[in-house]
């Protein structure tokens, strides 16, 4: 039991590191849809969606490379110090290129060409970090990597309060103040991004040491190796970013010029109530991708992956059911706008899509084992083609519904494409029996919640007990084991 409570300790760690900052910029939230118009919420959360594509390819798998070579080969310093010049000279000719041609961009995109700039120094200086963060998750310093995120956003959100909701009072209450002076009337969505640029570059002075000490030298058939397995972790990464932002954008394409942008503001705002799932999956994801590696060697490795999994499962049935039947409670704190609650309908299902595809991160292990990633690649791409298809039939017909449905569709496809193919070629003995009983439970008893006995709290939390006790009568002797391990 050491092994996993190793990994729970991390993953705690690393949940904090990810739920605070993701309850910090959340609170935001209630901040933005008050402020902004559905139509000007909207824009910005298309430009957000556009920004997930560019981590992506600014960080072109070398993440997970990183990974998987600094956990096999002898020199760990040449892996570091190959990772990080790689990452940061293709940052610097992306971003001078893309400074370059910002208005083509702007043209392109229909952006404004400011907000265009702001987002092009800010993924630059978030692709600056991918390796000195890379690099705390990898020695196992979980706790300095969880500070530095959480001040991140902190920061972020603390210049968003000041310069949506302080400045404006205090430059209206004293005109001839130095507040006043600077403040920028209805430049709202600009001071959104200048918040988010202040906070990327003090986390790159915080993280620059590891620059100023590396040695810079490079080790080119180390880093040829590196891309090879990394490339495709790219494309996956692509087609991730489609599946789950590619949406929000072709929402903004598709619907009408006149409720396009409204459309996408009250659907990314309820798409924010699954972030309950988000987390405990990207908590989850930080935690294992280090632990898989590490273990892979070990004879009853396959074992060991098939009871992570089991568990990450009982834990996610029992937060999509929390989250589902306390929904419309959720909803009235953090969204404050009752306009936006027309999309409330779309919740159930984002979260379930959410589920499945943190189930699939756990299926996905046997191809990062085996060394082919391109699998990984394919897997996603299909699921990026059900997206793209699905989105396109049924948006015109079902709106921001239609999307929600898609987006279940490829994270369902994925998981099952995974497990049929890893069954293939690297067989985990899963317990699918239990497996498959707490997730049909879960999903049965949020149906009923949701969809029958919406807003009944007394039926919500009947079912939430009783699906309690389910997980107490199968894992009972678990448990008793664990409770007496700790008296001893």
């Amino acid at each position: 039991m050491g092994l996993y409570k190793k990994l729970f300790k991390q993953t705690a760690i690393y949940g904090l590191a990810t739920v605070l900052p993701r309850m910090f910029s959340f609170l935001l939230v209630p901040l933005y849809t008050n402020l902004l118009p559905k139509a000007e919420y909207g824009k910005v959360s298309i430009i957000f969606a556009y920004m997930i594509f560019f981590n992506v390819i600014l960080a072109y798998g070398m993440e997970t490379a990183f990974f998987r070579f600094y956990s096999n080969e002898d020199n760990k310093k040449s892996v570091i110090e190959t990772s990080m010049i790689s990452i940061f000279w293709t940052t610097i000719c992306f971003l001078f290129a893309a400074l370059l041609f910002r208005t083509s961009l702007a043209e392109w995109s229909g952006i404004d060409s400011q907000y265009i700039t702001y987002t092009i120094w800010i993924l630059a200086l978030d692709a600056f970090v991918i390796i000195p963060f890379s690099k705390l998750r990898a020695v196992q310093k979980p706790m300095v990597y969880a500070l530095i995120k959480i001040g991140n956003v902190l920061v972020n959100l603390i210049l968003s309060v000041l310069f949506l909701l302080y400045f404006p009072v205090v430059a209206k209450e004293n005109p001839q103040g130095f507040v006043s002076s600077v403040y920028i009337e209805n430049f709202e969505i600009g001071y959104i991004f200048l918040a988010n640029i202040i906070s990327s570059l003090l986390t790159f002075i915080v993280l620059s040491p590891d620059y100023i000490f590396l040695k810079w030298k490079f080790d080119f058939g180390l880093w040829k190796k590196m891309m090879r397995y990394g490339l495709p972790i790219m494309v996956a990464g692509i087609a991730f970013a489609i599946n789950e932002q590619f949406d929000k954008i072709l929402l903004g394409k598709l619907l009408p010029a006149q409720i396009a942008d409204s459309e996408v503001g009250v659907y990314s705002a309820c798409y924010k109530l699954g972030l309950f799932m988000v987390l405990y999956r990207t908590a989850y994801t930080l935690g294992i991708e280090p632990f898989f590696f590490s273990h892979a060697s070990d004879k009853n490795a396959p074992n060991t992956y098939a009871t992570v999994t089991k568990y990450f499962v009982i834990f996610g049935s029992l937060i999509m059911l929390s989250v589902i039947v306390f929904a419309d409670l959720f909803k009235s704190y953090m969204i404050l706008d009752s306009s936006y609650w027309v999309a409330m309908k779309v919740v159930p299902l984002i979260i379930l899509a959410n589920f499945c595809l943190g189930i699939y991160t756990n299926l996905s292990v046997w191809y990062k084992l085996i060394d082919k990633t391109y699998i990984g690649a394919y897997i996603s791409i299909v699921g990026a083609v059900i997206t793209l298809v699905l989105n396109y039939l049924l948006i015109p017909s079902m709106s921001y519904m239609g999307s929600a449905i898609a987006t279940l569709a490829a994270y369902g496809s994925m998981m099952g494409i995974s497990y049929f193919l890893g069954n293939k070629y690297y067989p985990i003995p899963y317990d699918f029996k239990k497996i498959g009983s707490y997730m049909g439970l879960s999903i049965l008893f949020s149906c009923i919640s949701f969809y029958k006995f919406r807003e009944n709290y007394f039926v919500g939390i009947a079912l939430l007990l009783v699906f309690v006790y389910f997980i107490y009568h199968n894992e009972k002797e678990t448990l008793m084991s664990i409770a007496n391990r700790k008296k001893a």
